[in-house]
């Protein structure tokens, strides 16, 4: 819409337009059908590449590009190849992840030659291509039943389901509203480096919790008795309420100082 405009392209009123999860597009303009998306689409217009389209395709898959398919009157009248390329970040964060013991796997709609390059180049452990949002579901499903914490970070509507049945839901926010809103974590930047930091700070905020738990129950151990008086028949030792309390604030200030250390992380 937006390079439309750029170019004073004029823009057409639909007669009707429908988005189809995993496959693309489709509309209606005057009576005939439009479809643009992967090769689910052409399945849907019972339409078919000949050998040469075929071939082309192919060699672009390999690649590791995505194609899409522009079907007018049940004809393909249009192949587009795009591809993204692969952030340093991405590469990096992955890395960082499988050096800490996580085994990452790409679930993706995109077709097998094209997972299969990018997977390659990225080292994963695994992919899955072609999927539909039910099957991405089905693949963390499948994972949990078996035993697995897993995380799943994704930014489309299609990620939605399977970011919803993670145990955490890592969105992107440069994605869509309804991956945001079924995640738990979302990554404002969208950059994956702030997985592994998300998972760096939920390591030390657990310690933290643990530390502060240990100086309350620590001060407590030892202050509640000696304030009682249980030193007094041995030591003659009693606390005025003045030391007591100056003690029992000292250990709130430890508690909240300790915890304000992750400020800085």
């Amino acid at each position: 819409m937006a390079g439309a405009k750029t170019n004073k392209l004029e823009l057409i009123q639909l007669d009707k337009f429908e988005s189809v999860t995993g496959k693309g597009v489709k509309a209606i303009y005057k009576d005939e059908k439009i479809g643009l998306g992967n090769h689910r689409i052409l399945e849907d217009f019972e339409v078919s590449l000949d050998d040469k389209n075929k071939k082309i395709v192919e060699e672009w898959q390999l690649a590791g590009q995505t194609v899409m398919y522009l079907v007018l009157k049940n004809t393909v009248e249009g192949i587009v190849s795009v591809a993204d390329k692969i952030k340093e970040s991405s590469a990096s964060a992955i890395k960082d992840l499988q050096n800490m013991g996580i085994k990452v796997h790409m679930l993706t709609g995109d077709n097998q030659f094209t997972a299969k390059s990018v997977a390659s180049e990225l080292n994963l452990d695994g992919f899955q291509a072609e999927c539909m949002p039910e099957e991405k579901y089905k693949f963390v499903k499948d994972l949990q039943d078996k035993g697995h914490v897993v995380a799943m970070a994704g930014d489309g509507i299609n990620d939605a389901p399977a970011l919803e049945q993670a145990n955490v839901g890592i969105a992107m926010g440069t994605g869509t509203d309804i991956a945001m809103q079924s995640a738990e974590i979302t990554l404002v930047k969208g950059d994956l480096n702030g997985i592994v930091r998300a998972r760096e700070l939920s390591h030390k905020v657990m310690r933290n919790i643990k530390q502060n738990l240990f100086f309350a129950f620590f001060y407590n151990a030892i202050g509640v008795p000696v304030a009682a008086g249980v030193l007094f028949p041995f030591f003659g030792i009693l606390l005025s309420p003045m030391i007591a309390a100056a003690a029992m604030s000292f250990s709130s200030v430890s508690v909240i100082s300790n915890a304000l250390r992750l400020r800085r992380t």
